[in-house]
């Protein structure tokens, strides 16, 4: 997807608690797409993945290895999870940003997400935030189909992985590497897939977007579209 200045200014559908729901897999673009519908919907955005990247710095700060379940369940539950205004993640007040978007942590991420007693933690805090913001645009890899499955809007947005390679090169400036990073993302679209609790999914009533061919303007486009019910520009 290419970055292009947005001309979607129409307010947010009267809905009481708008929720919409991005899933989709690493590198599909699911942030730069959610943050930009927040914004044209007037509704805050939530990073669910920045969540789990939280927990994992801290568990690679406390030494906990990333095998130990009942370390990182404890760890995952005593952890004051928020956001700033900004959409940053927060840990007791402070903002840990860009700490958690380190190559350490985006290695270990996966693993240390993929336990049940880490995910039952995040996911209820997670939805005790989409009870307590007005409304919301939540991505991540189980937001449509755990965490609010009950979303009036879901959405999965999908591109090869080779696509989100190059786009994941070209963002870090590490063009010469496409391999080695293609070769991560396939390993981790597998940890998330495979994994036992909320697995990366399609869910049955989401609409699946792929992105290889589209700009992130068409991207946002059809999503905003989609939730104001333009049929016209619905494909």
């Amino acid at each position: 997807m290419t970055d292009q200045n947005s001309q979607n200014n129409a307010a947010a559908p009267g809905h009481e608690h708008l929720v919409v729901a991005l899933d989709g897999p690493a590198g599909a673009g699911k942030s730069t797409v959610a943050k930009r519908v927040a914004h044209e919907l007037g509704v805050r955005f939530l990073d669910t993945g920045a969540m789990y990247r939280a927990v994992t710095l801290r568990a690679l700060e406390l030494g906990i290895d990333p095998g130990d379940h009942l370390g990182l369940g404890t760890l995952a539950a005593g952890l004051a999870l928020d956001f700033n205004e900004e959409g940053q993640v927060l840990v007791e007040g402070v903002c840990l940003e860009p700490a958690i978007r380190a190559q350490a942590v985006t290695s270990l991420v996966s693993e240390v997400s993929a336990h049940g007693s880490v995910r039952d933690a995040v996911v209820a805090r997670q939805q005790e935030l989409g009870h307590t913001w007005p409304g919301l645009v939540a991505e991540g890899r189980d937001t449509t189909t755990v965490v609010f499955k009950d979303a009036p809007f879901k959405f999965y947005m999908d591109a090869s992985s080779r696509e989100r390679a190059k786009r994941r090169s070209k963002q870090e400036g590490r063009e010469k590497e496409i391999e080695s990073i293609q070769s991560d993302i396939e390993r981790r679209d597998h940890y998330d897939s495979s994994r036992a609790h909320s697995p990366l999914q399609v869910a049955q009533d989401a609409h699946v977007i792929d992105t290889d061919q589209k700009s992130l303007e068409e991207v946002v486009h059809l999503v905003l579209s989609i939730i104001r019910g333009d049929s016209r520009d619905q494909a």
